[in-house]
């Protein structure tokens, strides 16, 4: 199972991987109820790299985000799960509003975000881009969410 780190950790392993060559790519999100979508996303960050670090939403970004009843789950069980995925290096779970300031500590070659979005509309092209990486749409198409799970479960 991969391990889960602080933000300051990943910064630090960030530049130990890069020291070593490796390619590494940071995909990010809730994960408030772990999907076929969240692997499938996962898997397709995962073969942009050597390494796939996931950024994981604290409890309450994924509130502000998503609103009152989320997240499901805490920050740590979420945390766990993604974490025994094959393919995922690392999870850093972080609190701030966007991942932007995680992506400048790791700087990783790919930016990765699920096909909800369009390369053009992801909020943090623009830091990506300017320390050199690149951003990837991957994973399939948005068919699955969290919020159409929580509907069923409601029997709404």
């Amino acid at each position: 199972m991969a391990a889960v780190l602080s933000v300051d950790e990943a910064g630090r392993l960030a530049s130990v991987w890069r020291a070593a060559g490796k390619r590494l790519v940071l995909a990010n999100g809730c994960f408030d109820l772990l999907h076929v979508g969240h692997v499938r996303y996962l898997q397709a960050a995962r073969a942009l790299g050597d390494a796939l670090v996931v950024g994981l939403n604290s409890d309450a970004s994924v509130q502000r985000l998503k609103g009152p009843g989320r997240p499901v789950m805490p920050a740590a069980e979420r945390a766990e799960l993604v974490a025994a995925l094959r393919g995922v290096d690392y999870v850093v779970v972080f609190g701030d509003a966007n991942v932007e300031r995680l992506l400048l500590l790791i700087k990783p070659d790919v930016h990765c975000k699920g096909t909800d979005y369009t390369v053009d509309t992801v909020p943090e092209r623009a830091v990506v881009a300017a320390y050199g990486g690149r951003t990837a749409i991957v994973g399939d198409p948005k068919s699955h969410a969290t919020r159409e799970l929580l509907k069923r479960i409601a029997g709404s």
